[in-house]
C-alpha cells in the first residue's frame, strides 16, 4: 500500500516515518524547496528523540521518500493525509484553516481515481465535510464528477519528546469515516495495530474531530487544576506533590498531568483550547471550563515572573538571573508559547539580566528572545546569580551539583517551577528554595522571621 503525506513539519514527519516503519510505502510532500533537500540529505528539520534514526532506516528501505511534486504524492496512493499547519488566528482565536483547504484543492487537481483524503492535522468540527464540499467543487470545476473520493478525520495523539512511541504504541486510533471503503483502507494502514488489539475508535468525522478537541482541552484542565491547587496548599502549608498522589491514585482521575508548574504550553494544548472556546461560541454552546482554563494559563504565566521578584526581595533591578530550561517541556526544541517567553521579557522589563541554558532550544529561543546572555551550560549560567530559576525540567537539571552552585552563585537562592528538588535537601544546603505548591524553604533567620509573622496571622 501507498499513500501520501501532505506536509512536513512535527506531524507529517512523524506519521509518514512511522507508518513506513509499519511497512508502507510513503511519499513525504512539502512546497519548501529547502526543506525537501534537507530531508533528502538526511536532515532532520525537527528535534525528537529516535527521529533522524527512524527516517534514515525508512529512506535505505526504500519505504519513505520526499517531494515538492504533489501528482507524484497523490498518484497511486491509496490515501492522502493532510498534515499541515492550523495555526490560531491572531485576531479571534479561531484555527487559520487557510493551509488545509489549500491542499485540498490542490489534491483535487491531480487525483486520478479513488482516493482516501484524510486530515491528520487538528481542525475544527466540521473540516472534513467542508474538505469534502472543496473537493466535489474543484471537481465539478475540472469536469471530472467520475473521480470517486472519501474523507477522513485521523487526528495524531503525539507528544513531543515521545511521538514516535506514541504513534507505535497508542493507547488508540481514532478513524471517522463514512463509508466501508474507507474504513478498509485505514484498518489496513493500522492493521499492525489492530492485530495488537490497540483500541479502534471508529466514527463519524464530526466525532473524531470532537475527539481530538475534547482530549486536549480535558489534560489543559486537569493541568491548570492542579496549578490551582497549588496555589491554595501554598497559602495553608499543604504538599502539592502529596496531594497530588492522594487523589491520581483514584482509578476514576489517574496520576497523569497532574504535575504543578508554570502552565501549560507547545503548539497544541493553547491553540486547541482557544479554537474549542471558539468552537463553542459558533455553535451557541459556550465552553465555560475552557475558557477559564485558557484565562487562569495566561494569568499562571505571568505569575511566575512575580514569583521570582517576590523571591528576590521584590525588586529584579540589576540582579543576574540564571534561567535553566527555555523550551515548552523536555526532549524537544519547541518554544511555542513556551512559559520562558512570558517569564523572561517580564522580568527583564523590571530590570534583571537574564543568563539562559537549555540543552537544545537555544538556537530557536534566540528567536523569540532578545538581550539574553547565553550560555554554555548551567553553571555558566548560575555564576554571579542572584537567583537560578528552572523553568523547564530536562534531565541534566536534576543532579546539579548544589555544593558548587552554592559556591558560584552570589545569592544561594533557587526558584524551582517543576519541583525537581527536595525542599529537606535544599534546606541541608542552605539554598533559600522556592517550589510550587510547597512550603518555602528559608535560611536561618529568615525562616524564623517568617514563622513569626505568620503566628501573628493565625
Amino acid at each position: 500500500m501507498r499513500i501520501g503525506m501532505i506536509g512536513t513539519g512535527y506531524v507529517g514527519l512523524v506519521s509518514g516515518t512511522c507508518f513506513a516503519e509499519f511497512g508502507i510505502d510513503v511519499i513525504c510532500l512539502d512546497k519548501d524547496k529547502s526543506k525537501i533537500e534537507r530531508l533528502k540529505n538526511g536532515e532532520i528539520p525537527i528535534y525528537e528523540p529516535g527521529l533522524e534514526d527512524l527516517v534514515e532506516k525508512q529512506v535505505k528501505a526504500g519505504r519513505l521518500s520526499f517531494t515538492t511534486d504533489l501528482q507524484d504524492a497523490v498518484k497511486s496512493s491509496a490515501a492522502v493525509f493532510i498534515a499541515v499547519g492550523t495555526p490560531a488566528r491572531s485576531d479571534n482565536g479561531h484555527a487559520d484553516m487557510t493551509y488545509v483547504y489549500e491542499a485540498a484543492r490542490e489534491i483535487a487537481g491531480v487525483m486520478e481515481g479513488y482516493t482516501l483524503i484524510v486530515t491528520k492535522s487538528t481542525v475544527p468540527v466540521g473540516t472534513a465535510r467542508e474538505v469534502k464540499r472543496i473537493v466535489d467543487e474543484e471537481l465539478k470545476k475540472l469536469g471530472r464528477t467520475d473521480v470517486e473520493f472519501d474523507i477522513c478525520s485521523n487526528p495524531e495523539f503525539l507528544r513531543e519528546g515521545a511521538a514516535i512511541n506514541d504513534f507505535l504504541r497508542p493507547d488508540r486510533v481514532v478513524i471517522g469515516v463514512e463509508s466501508e471503503r474507507a474504513k478498509e483502507i485505514m484498518r489496513n494502514l493500522y492493521r499492525p495495530l489492530y492485530i495488537n488489539e490497540t483500541p479502534m475508535v471508529i466514527t463519524s468525522p464530526e466525532t473524531s474531530e470532537t475527539i481530538k478537541y475534547a482530549a486536549n482541552a480535558f489534560l489543559a484542565t486537569k493541568i491548570t487544576f492542579i496549578n490551582e491547587i497549588a496555589n491554595l496548599c501554598e497559602k495553608t502549608g499543604a504538599n502539592v506533590q502529596d496531594v497530588a498522589r492522594g487523589i491520581g491514585l483514584d482509578g476514576r482521575i489517574g496520576k497523569k498531568f497532574l504535575h504543578a508548574g508554570p502552565g501549560y504550553g507547545g503548539s497544541c494544548f493553547p491553540k486547541d483550547t482557544l479554537a474549542l472556546t471558539q468552537i463553542g461560541r459558533k455553535y451557541d454552546t459556550p465552553q465555560n471550563i475552557v475558557e477559564t482554563v485558557v484565562w487562569v494559563n495566561t494569568e499562571r504565566q505571568r505569575s511566575m515572573a512575580q514569583r521570582v521578584i517576590e523571591a528576590c526581595g521584590r525588586d529584579v533591578k540589576g540582579k543576574r538571573i540564571a534561567v535553566l530550561g527555555l523550551s515548552f517541556k523536555p526532549n524537544t526544541d519547541d518554544m511555542r508559547e513556551a512559559p520562558s517567553l512570558q517569564i523572561i521579557p517580564y522580568l527583564q522589563d523590571e530590570g534583571a539580566h537574564i543568563a539562559a541554558f537549555d540543552p537544545v532550544a537555544m538556537d530557536e529561543a534566540k528567536k523569540h528572545l532578545e538581550n539574553v546572555e547565553w550560555c554554555k551550560d548551567s553553571y555558566e549560567a548560575a555564576t554571579g546569580a542572584d537567583a537560578l530559576v528552572i523553568i523547564t525540567e530536562w534531565n541534566e537539571f536534576r543532579a546539579l551539583a548544589l555544593p558548587r552552585l552554592g559556591e558560584i552563585m552570589k545569592d544561594k537562592r533557587m526558584i524551582d517551577m517543576r519541583n525537581i528538588y527536595k525542599p529537606e535537601e535544599m534546606r541541608e544546603c542552605g539554598f533559600h528554595y522556592v517550589s510550587i505548591g510547597r512550603p518555602e524553604v528559608l535560611p536561618g533567620g529568615e525562616a524564623q522571621l517568617k514563622e513569626e509573622k505568620l503566628k501573628k496571622v493565625s
